[in-house]
């Protein structure tokens, strides 16, 4: 029985955090007792990198197939699992190499980090004129948990600023059958907002073309955007948001949308590390 109390302890933990989290709906220490589940599993097969690689590629699969908005965590298992690999194969000399390679690589994604969290909240006094809210994905005709969180931003907004007009601005990408715009337009008059306080703009691609096409829709209305604009973004994307603004000559404030499902949200913190070393690099 003694050999086998790991097994024991692991499901124990993992069917109490299942219990606080699906019956009582406490999170926070849910998510720490299934962490030290899956720690439990780990230290028993700390000495069987056969068995680390095996669990890593069989989470990395179910997380990137399996889920919606894991993908990243899934790329994470899978670079994991290859260190874990290499440092066995490597000769030591060329493990050292890549083991520093990994620690820049990592404090370089700290230094990229700290913007994306330092913005990833609203602004204070945010009041402005226009309100442009970025579109994210529709399935179907059905918006996306990020999209929903996005226009319950907005829609926050806009009662707490009754003179303020909401730009939506996102076009039909794959897999959609209505395009962002229409999608938040829809949500936003189905709630009570106003229909002269909507305008859609359903052209957009890329968060470039969400900000340019909707200021030129400000201008169109014989205003200027700077001074006049607010954004209203998922908390990650806000830094990357208010930058290209910035790049088209507007200081817009920023307006974070209510926070996703915890792990969603970190999976896209990660993400978004990358789109804003591409947006350093190589411009929006």
């Amino acid at each position: 029985m003694k050999k086998y109390a790991w097994i024991w302890a692991s499901a124990g933990l993992l069917a109490l955090a299942l219990l606080l989290r699906f019956a009582f709906g406490i999170k926070y220490p849910a998510y720490a007792l299934g962490f030290i589940a899956v720690g439990v599993v780990v230290w028993h097969f700390r000495k069987n990198r056969w068995a680390l690689v095996g669990m890593l590629g069989g989470a990395a699969i179910v997380a990137r197939f399996a889920l919606r908005g894991y993908a990243y965590w899934a790329y994470l298992f899978l670079f994991i699992a290859a260190l874990i690999l290499l440092q066995h194969w490597l000769p030591p000399f060329w493990w050292r190499v890549v083991l520093v390679l990994t620690c820049l690589g990592f404090v370089y994604f700290c230094i990229v980090e700290v913007p994306i969290i330092k913005n990833a909240r609203s602004d204070d006094d945010p009041e402005r004129k226009y309100l442009v809210v970025l579109g994210a994905a529709v399935y179907g005709d059905e918006p996306s948990l990020t999209l929903v969180r996005r226009m319950e931003g907005a829609l926050d907004y806009l009662n707490a600023y009754p003179d303020s007009v909401a730009i939506v601005s996102g076009g039909m990408g794959p897999g959609e059958t209505v395009t962002e715009a229409q999608a938040m337009h829809d949500w936003l008059i189905a709630r009570g907002v106003a229909e002269e306080r909507i305008i859609m703009e359903a052209e957009a691609t890329s968060t470039l073309e969400n900000l340019s096409n909707s200021y030129e829709i400000i201008r169109a209305r014989g205003d200027e955007p700077e001074g006049n604009v607010a954004i209203v973004s998922s908390a990650y994307h806000l830094y990357r948001a208010k930058e290209i603004s910035r790049g088209l000559g507007v200081e817009a404030a920023g307006v974070a949308a209510p926070w996703g499902y915890f792990f969603v949200m970190l999976n896209y913190f990660i993400r978004e590390a990358f789109g804003v070393t591409k947006l350093w690099v190589l411009g929006p």
